[in-house]
């Protein structure tokens, strides 16, 4: 198996590093990081970019600049990373945890207008493994009951709904640059928005409660925190950035050659993206069992070098923190119990290798399975 190793980084890290190290500013007032927010802005197809030191406080930023606190819910899918949830919590308001759609693995529009209520702020979608959520009847939901929509778009780089990229659509959207993310610096986040005077509030959040209005440094003017992102995540970004479109073509066409020559395996079937999503980053390749043992399946593609992990151990609201009196409300998820039992996803750098690869891969599942 050749599958590339992740991250990978190349001559043009390295000199925009270098820049930055011979600059007097390595923190977050060097014009680099005002570049990368520039730069990843326009291509997610939004006005307004707000960059931070991880995508947990990105959504943590958006949901404080909304005012969404104590008294206030939040529906969010139950399939997420914690992030989605916690940052509900963190700011005082109730996660409500819904249900997802058996093949796309996103939040069920459905099960969400259900769970609205008198209390309920916003929802967000989470755009699981790359695919997005049904955006046309979300956004028709949150319009018919007056609340925020929501991208948590950490999975998302990239991905398209209807040729609109991936957080440009909702109130406003989150994503994560942590290690694993198709684009990293390690560490980091944005959010992204088209509500200029949402973006200020951000910014002054994230940057101490200064203004952007060229005010005295030493001058505060709501209650923020230090969130800003570094010059050097902000360098590696800018180089991440500029490959990022070869990639996801790269993997998309693996993942296509890879499906085509998996059609007549009956054990398994693959994530479903809707097809109004006509850019489909790839972040996770998510599968689930219709035949055998999920757990014997992984153990034996892992032996075969083909990396992949069996999905979650738990849905969100299963987790220790959540099951505290009035931390969440929660309603039924059967799908979403059904997937941390059926399901596991391979790692996008899968996707990255040449066609014999691709094809090893397909023989190894297909081995797997047997």
């Amino acid at each position: 198996m050749n599958i590339p190793p992740w991250p990978v980084s190349g001559d043009r890290e390295l000199e925009l590093l270098r820049e930055v190290l011979a600059s007097p500013q390595w923190g977050g007032f060097n014009p680099m990081v005002a570049k990368f927010e520039r730069d990843f802005t326009a291509y997610q197809d939004a006005r307004y970019g707000v960059s931070a030191m991880n995508g947990t406080v990105t959504l943590e930023m958006g949901l404080q600049a909304l005012g969404i606190g104590p008294g206030d819910e939040v529906i969010v899918p139950a399939i997420s990373f914690v992030s989605t949830a916690t940052a509900v919590t963190r700011v005082g308001a109730t996660p409500v945890f819904v249900d997802i759609e058996p093949s796309s693995y996103n939040i069920d529009p459905v099960r969400a207008a259900l769970a609205v209520t008198s209390k309920t702020k916003a929802i967000f979608a989470v755009h699981f493994g790359g695919p997005m959520a049904q955006m046309d009847r979300l956004r028709e939901l949150t319009d018919a009951f007056g609340l925020f929509l929501l991208e948590d778009a950490a999975h998302a780089h990239g991905t398209e709904w209807r040729g609109r990229r991936a957080g440009s659509l909702g109130t406003f959207g989150s994503f994560s640059f942590q290690n694993g993310k198709v684009m990293t610096a390690g560490e980091g986040g944005i959010v992204i928005t088209n509500d200029e005077a949402l973006s200020e509030r951000i910014r002054s959040f994230a940057n101490q409660g200064r203004r952007t209005d060229g005010a005295s440094f030493f001058h505060h003017y709501t209650l923020g925190s230090n969130y800003r992102m570094t010059a050097f995540q902000a360098a590696v970004l800018i180089a991440q950035l500029e490959r990022l479109p070869q990639q996801i073509e790269l993997r998309n066409r693996n993942a296509q050659l890879l499906f085509s020559l998996l059609t007549d395996v009956e054990e398994i079937g693959f994530q479903k993206a809707l097809p109004e999503n006509n850019i489909h980053s790839y972040y996770l390749l998510v599968g689930h069992m219709l035949k055998g043992n999920r757990t014997e399946f992984v153990k034996k593609l892992n032996k075969l070098g083909v990396p992949n992990t069996p999905f979650y151990p738990h849905t969100l609201y299963q987790n220790p923190m959540y099951q505290r009196p009035d931390s969440c409300v929660v309603h039924d998820c059967p799908i979403a119990e059904d997937a941390i039992t059926r399901s596991f996803w391979l790692p996008h750098r899968v996707l990255m290798g040449d066609e014999e690869t691709t094809r090893n891969i397909a023989s190894a599942i297909r081995e797997a399975c047997a």
